[in-house]
């Protein structure tokens, strides 16, 4: 069924662990973002979208970014050690989020670098961490957490500081998101038995309230500017499909439908389309990201080339 590139985000990293290599002087490898590169190969209205890829021939992940408009993806980093992976853009466009680490463990955690390649900045208090998501005022940022044998869900400030943890469960919460004013978060909570939710959580009370049914296979969840939740669903077809919900879990219905594993997706800015990845039965089913209305016309593949392209963020 291919859900391996779908499922949890510690299995996510223990198999890019394993294609890692010894970390080297890998704070020296950091070089000058050029996202403006592929902004100008669009439309002057163009916002990039920033993803993560590796190849056989280059197994550990670093950041691209690439025009909506197509053309060849702009190379971020180049830490050929360590992996960049899980970008999330700050809400000024300026900064991105990222999860940086390598097999040695000498870096791991949550690194912010702005766009002219300057301001190479580690989130304090994030080792383990993952799925950075940044806030709509651009001061706070969440992410998932180990906490024993599984991961929860944690707020801070930009500096990191102070860290507040959000969820107190024996499942895995991941991949927060969240509402565009700032009050909620949605992520996905994956139990024991293989099963994965949306769940919902208001930041003042802690009340958190399920989205989708129990027994489901929810991963992913990214809310919109227009107050839509997408996500990923393993469904009874046996592939995972792009699904959209209101996040009082009404008005669910499927987005794309082919016989392709559709995960990781990302709203435009203005809320009519999505970015997201197809493909990746396994190591040697190539990724790549593709382009979908909110209602599941207008698909469009943006890149080609045989790499896995993931977890991609659209520029606000």
């Amino acid at each position: 069924m291919g859900t391996r590139r779908i499922g949890t985000a510690c299995g996510e990293g223990t198999a890019r662990r394993r294609r890692a290599a010894a970390i080297a002087t890998a704070l020296a490898m950091a070089v000058p973002l050029t996202l403006n590169a592929a902004a100008d190969a669009g439309a002057a209205t163009d916002h990039p979208i920033v993803f993560a890829r590796y190849t056989a021939a280059a197994p550990v992940e670093d950041l691209y970014a690439i025009s909506t408009g197509g053309g060849t993806p702009v190379k971020l980093t180049h830490t050929a050690t360590v992996s960049d992976v899980m970008p999330s853009w700050s809400p000024d466009g300026k900064r991105v989020a990222f999860v940086r680490y390598g097999s040695g463990g000498a870096i791991d955690g949550i690194w912010t670098m702005n766009t002219t390649g300057g301001g190479l900045k580690a989130v304090p208090g994030t080792k383990g961490a993952s799925d950075p998501a940044w806030s709509p005022d651009g001061k706070r940022i969440a992410y998932a957490k180990p906490v024993g044998t599984q991961r929860e869900i944690y707020v801070a400030d930009i500096d990191g500081t102070p860290a507040t943890r959000l969820t107190h469960t024996a499942a895995d919460d991941l991949h927060p998101t969240w509402s565009p004013d700032g009050k909620y978060l949605a992520f996905n909570r994956a139990d024991a038995g293989g099963h994965s939710r949306v769940m919902r959580i208001r930041l003042s009370t802690l009340v958190q309230t399920a989205v989708t049914a129990s027994g489901s296979h929810d991963w992913t969840p990214d809310w919109s500017h227009g107050n839509r939740i997408v996500f990923s669903r393993v469904d009874s077809s046996g592939f995972a499909h792009l699904y959209v919900v209101r996040p009082d879990g009404t008005g669910l219905h499927r987005i794309t439908a082919s016989r392709s594993n559709d995960k990781y997706p990302s709203w435009s800015p203005d809320g009519r389309r999505l970015v997201f990845t197809r493909g990746g039965g396994d190591d040697a089913d190539p990724e790549h990201l593709f382009l979908v209305r909110a209602d599941g016309t207008g698909l469009t593949q943006l890149t080609k080339t045989d790499s896995h392209d993931l977890e991609a963020d659209w520029r606000p």
